[in-house]
């Protein structure tokens, strides 16, 4: 059963880039965040506000702030690089660096001392995304500063997920916690879909496809199941079980969108994996949670 949930989580998680950049060829990119996390905040609602055990204020404050931080900070930062032009396949692939970064802001978040061979996994593996990015990236008209944005999306994410498992709102039901930050994330996209133009969603079928997909596979699977994975097991587990979706993407990104694959590519994925292998094996076994 654990398999069945982390490969369900490995190709949901996946499911957000593809969708992100299919929905973009439709509306501008705030617009589709703004009513991916709306329609899902919605329709979580009367869910969380019918099961469960009845929300304290500090609870539900809490988890605004997480949303901000993971789910405005994440998906903001790698579907505006993907807007930019930035590879579906690199974008997650530098995201997925979540599990370095998570060891790496244990430090000074939790006082959690890494050893040399975590220190040496995480320079193999961000080695790998140098790789990858160095030698495929084709600036052409995309801005050097987009490729800074999955990385800066990454480190939201991680320093939130290490945050929220030393929180006592980390106790709450996954369906309140997700429905809590999507309406906090569809707050922030709003205005800066505000900026961009306008809030209204575009009424056509490649939208309104889109952003099903992104509901529905994208949010409820993926922040679903990664939010459930984390209540049964370490951050640092979680997080690498989702590197195995960035192969996963660039099937996908060149199946749909024509995106290429490259040596180049699969030898920095294949480098970074190497990464994560050496770092997941030094890693010391997690604490049973209380």
């Amino acid at each position: 059963m654990a398999l069945l949930l982390e490969a369900a989580l490995v190709v949901s998680w996946s499911g957000g880039f593809v969708g992100i950049r299919f929905a973009h060829d439709y509306a501008p990119i705030f617009s589709i965040l703004l009513w991916r996390s709306l329609v899902s905040g919605v329709l979580l609602l009367p869910l969380a506000l019918t099961l469960g055990p009845r929300m304290r204020a500090r609870d539900v404050l809490a988890q605004m702030a997480f949303g901000a931080l993971a789910m405005s900070g994440y998906l903001g930062s790698f579907a505006l690089a993907i807007a930019q032009g930035v590879p579906t396949g690199l974008v997650a692939l530098i995201t997925d660096m979540l599990p370095l970064v998570v060891a790496i802001l244990s430090w000074p978040v939790l006082g959690q001392v890494l050893t040399g061979r975590q220190w040496l996994g995480t320079g193999i593996g961000l080695l790998g995304v140098m790789v990858a990015s160095g030698i495929t990236g084709q600036p052409g008209d995309v801005p050097l500063w987009a490729y800074g944005l999955p990385v800066l999306g990454t480190a939201a994410l991680a320093l939130a997920t290490l945050l929220q498992n030393g929180s006592p709102s980390n106790a709450m039901p996954v369906i309140q916690k997700l429905c809590i930050q999507c309406l906090s994330a569809a707050a922030i996209f709003a205005l800066f879909a505000w900026n961009e133009g306008s809030v209204l969603p575009v009424l056509n079928a490649g939208f309104i496809g889109g952003i099903l997909w992104l509901v529905l596979v994208a949010t409820f699977g993926a922040w679903g199941l990664y939010y459930l994975a984390l209540r049964h097991t370490s951050a640092a587990r979680v997080t690498a079980i989702l590197y195995l979706s960035p192969p996963v993407t660039m099937l996908w990104a060149w199946a749909l969108f024509g995106e290429p694959l490259s040596w180049a590519m699969a030898a920095g994925l294949a480098i970074s994996l190497l990464g994560i292998v050496i770092f997941a094996r030094a890693a010391k076994p997690a604490h049973s949670a209380t």
